[in-house]
């Protein structure tokens, strides 16, 4: 059986190799597997982190690995935990807050540039 060839574009990212960055006070950010279309992030939040409210063209999934979050989309609020999902679309002003210790899978698209810039050999 042949395997596919890994691509030098961070395709695949072992645990212990993902990068840690910690853009804000209570959140550490790792910047997963990407390709030019797809990134995948996980974020760690403290306890009574606060999200700076913001957007981006992307869009995101989130997926709640653990804990629990408070979410403002445009306006509309709604608390998530562990095993919970939602999108948000591009361009949408949203913010987040950790309810509790949390642990966050994001996927975006097309790629935040931003944060490739970040593990760029």
């Amino acid at each position: 059986m042949t395997l596919p060839q890994v691509a030098p574009d961070m395709s695949i990212v072992k645990n212990q190799d993902a990068r840690s960055f910690t853009p804000e006070p209570g959140m550490i950010r790792q910047i997963l597997a990407h390709t030019d279309q797809l990134m995948l992030v996980r974020h760690f939040f403290e306890k009574g982190w606060v999200g700076a409210r913001h957007s981006h063209p992307h869009h995101q999934l989130v997926y709640i690995v653990r804990g629990s979050l408070h979410i403002d989309i445009a306006g509309k609020t709604f608390n998530v935990s562990e095993g919970d999902s939602f999108i948000v679309d591009g361009d949408v002003e949203h913010q987040a807050s950790a309810l509790e210790e949390s642990e966050v899978l994001d996927i975006f698209t097309p790629i935040r540039e931003d944060y490739r810039d970040l593990v760029k050999p």
